[in-house]
């Protein structure tokens, strides 16, 4: 079989296996978020944090819980790090330095991951178990529950109220996130991935030295980095190391429970709402700005150009041979299409439009899918920007879901569209115009701006992947990455729960004559133009300057 016909079918396969769980994932989402019964294990967590489950809150409420449970979160994982020698499983590691403690547990709380450290040479198994694997759940969960909000906002009629923080946050948790991960897990160790405690084994080389491996729960956090769209890795190979993704098969998998849960709620969306192609037109929007990234990632990475990989005939540096080049497109598409920067290959390896393509993915918003929960969220805001775009072409008053779109919800949408950028360009320049910034650098000319931009654009978007070539532990890259981690989760999450908190109070509105339909291939095609055309006016000249310049230079 050639590697080509190999790639479409690796391609089709997952295709048609998020399309089969698509329904009965997003059916059973629809059950928790909406169930009024409460387990004995929820029950018991709700009297430990001393929150009444049955108690709704306004959009102020609940904003203010997600701030103070990642704070907490932060504070928490920070003074973890920084006492990682004192505890049990540290394998002797040394507490982690200030800077990076910082930014590590930004980067984890705001469900980014972004490591500028080697796991496995600096956490011990506790600080990984009980610090990011449980942020992997965790924050992930928030997400989908400030999706949930949204949704609510969009079905509720005159209402103050929004759900409940609390309830949102443990249901995500222990009835979506916790049964999937768990079976997850025992596939990949029936795929050759570690799950122990070992602190090193050593084993003999072929040269007749040795070697010292060390083990960990990596299949548990590896399938929990990849449902929660999280790309934080024990190993620094990342999806590219063997103990992280043994086979074809398992990379498969992993793939496939990035895209399981943000696939699948367009599905709860629409049941929610009490519509169910408006979630069917929500998931083919995703759906075609996902199939045209892929798609032209793997005709750039297949067809290739410049020196060396035309003389090896393939651009298979920094690629993994156990995967091939297409099937790795295919992973680095789906990580940066969603929040969630794990790898399997080196995007800095990769040719120069095919790594702009990786770029271009989390500058869209990841929205196609997006992460878990943020992806839903995003491309509603986007779907109330384009009702707007349409009403102001003929002249009537923007309608999404019988609430009027009006310059108080318009307002909020722009502010959540137009604060990542800000972050993205900004940070850019201040690294590109400051000696702490350009001391990082590997690179020079177009490709050494390609790197740089790259981590502003991965780190204000909270995904988590990287352009190697650009050292980032260092006290600059710390502070700066970590303060756009932040200012890039929370200032949306924000303005996306103010947008919720006025669209519930508003009354519903019958359609007219004048309405737009949204359920249709016409509204599905503006959402996905206006989506792309929002991100090509934004980032156009910066493209210009890194990835379009270098494949222009070669």
């Amino acid at each position: 079989m050639s590697p080509t016909l190999a790639g479409i079918l690796f391609l089709g396969s997952l295709v048609l296996a998020v399309v089969a769980v698509h329904r009965p994932l997003g059916d059973y989402m629809f059950r928790v978020y909406t169930g009024r019964s409460h387990n004995r294990v929820e029950r018991g967590v709700y009297r430990l944090i001393g929150t009444d489950p049955d108690a709704e809150q306004t959009w102020g409420a609940y904003a203010r819980g997600v701030l103070a449970f990642s704070v907490a979160g932060v504070l928490f994982l920070y003074l973890l790090q920084r006492v990682q020698q004192h505890l049990l499983l540290s394998l002797g590691m040394d507490p982690v330095k200030p800077d990076q403690a910082w930014n590590t547990a930004v980067s984890f709380v705001t469900n980014t991951n972004w490591q500028s450290y080697s796991g496995e040479s600096t956490m011990g198994h506790l600080v990984q178990m009980a610090g990011l694997a449980v942020q992997n759940f965790v924050s992930a969960a928030v997400g989908m529950a400030v999706a949930i909000a949204l949704v609510r906002g969009f079905a509720r009629k005159k209402s103050p109220h929004l759900g409940n923080f609390w309830v949102d946050l443990t249901r995500g948790s222990l009835r979506i996130l916790l049964p999937i991960a768990f079976v997850g897990a025992v596939v990949l160790v029936a795929g050759g991935l570690v799950q122990n405690f070992h602190d090193g084994t050593t084993i003999s080389t072929l040269t007749g030295g040795s070697q010292t491996i060390t083990g960990g729960p990596v299949a548990s956090q590896e399938v929990i980095k990849e449902l929660g769209t999280n790309g934080g890795g024990f190993y620094n190979a990342n999806s590219a190391h063997p103990f992280e993704n043994g086979t074809a098969w398992t990379n498969w998998l992993e793939i496939f429970l990035i895209l399981l849960i943000p696939f699948a709620l367009p599905r709860t969306f629409g049941r929610m709402v009490g519509q169910k192609r408006q979630g069917y037109a929500i998931a083919a929007a995703m759906g075609v700005i996902a199939m045209a990234s892929v798609v032209l990632t793997m005709v750039f990475q297949g067809v290739h150009h410049g020196t060396v990989p035309t003389a090896a005939g393939a651009a298979t540096e920094g690629t993994e041979t156990r995967f091939g080049v297409l099937n790795s497109a295919v992973f680095a598409t789906a990580t940066t299409l969603t929040s969630t920067g794990a790898v399997d290959s080196f995007h800095d390896s990769y040719t120069s439009l095919g790594g702009m393509m990786t770029m271009f993915n989390m500058m869209l918003g990841e929205v196609a899918p997006g992460g878990v929960g943020s992806g839903l969220y995003g491309m509603l805001v986007l779907a109330v920007i384009t009702v707007f775009v349409a009403g102001l072409m003929v002249g009537r008053t923007p309608e999404y879901l019988g609430k009027k779109i009006g310059s108080r919800e318009i307002k909020f949408a722009a502010l959540y569209f137009l604060i990542t950028p800000i972050l993205v360009l900004a940070g850019t320049a201040v690294a590109m115009a400051t000696r702490d910034g350009r001391a990082g650098m590997l690179n020079t000319g177009p490709h050494g701006l390609s790197e740089v931009l790259y981590a502003f654009t991965s780190a204000s978007n909270n995904n988590g992947s990287a352009f190697a070539g650009l050292t980032v532990n260092t006290v600059f890259y710390d502070t700066a990455l970590g303060l756009c981690m932040a200012l890039g989760r929370f200032m949306p999450i924000v303005f996306v729960l103010a947008l919720a908190g006025s669209l519930a109070g508003q009354g519903r509105v019958p359609a007219s004559k004048g309405t737009l339909p949204t359920h249709r291939a016409q509204f599905v095609g503006m959402v996905a133009g206006v989506t792309v055309v929002l991100v090509a006016l934004t980032f156009l000249p910066a493209l210009a300057l890194g990835p379009l310049a270098e494949g222009i230079h070669r």
